[in-house]
Order: structure tokens, then sequence, then C-alpha cells
């Protein structure tokens, strides 16, 4: 059965899959997420994605280790 996605809600238009997984503590360093996406650890939106500077937008979802992550959009009016 999935795992409900955890919500990361961005600060701008995108975020890099590498530093998503950083900011969502998946993974402990830029190292470590460039070698498990390299090594086809991760999935975004259901296919494996294996480039590390990846644009990752509002409602996409991504899945490491059976954890997901849903990619939101800031609120309209946050600073």
């Amino acid at each position: 059965m999935p795992s409900t996605p955890i919500p990361f809600v961005l600060r701008g238009e995108f975020i890099p899959l590498d530093a998503l997984l950083k900011a969502a503590s998946l993974c402990s360093s830029g190292g470590a997420a460039k070698m498990l996406i390299v090594d086809g650890g991760v999935q975004v939106d259901g296919l494996v994605e294996t480039r590390r500077t990846r644009k990752l937008r509002a409602g996409q979802r991504v899945d490491v280790g059976g954890v997901s992550i849903l990619v939101q959009a800031e609120p309209a009016g946050a600073v």
C-alpha cells in the first residue's frame, strides 16, 4: 500500500531534486543525494529519475525508499 505523501512547500518556482532530498532530510549530504539518484533509487511521478538537478515543481511526487514527498506551491501571499 503506498504511503501518504509528506508535503513539501516550495519557496520559489522549483527546487532541484538533490536539494529536495537534503531539505526533506532523506539524505545527509549532497553527495549522498547524488549517489542515491544516480543509482536509480529515486522516482519522480512514478518514473526513475537519474538527473540530480531535475527541477521539481508544485504537484510533482517524489518516492524514495518507501517515503513519498508531494511538492506543493507556496501559499499565495506568503513571504
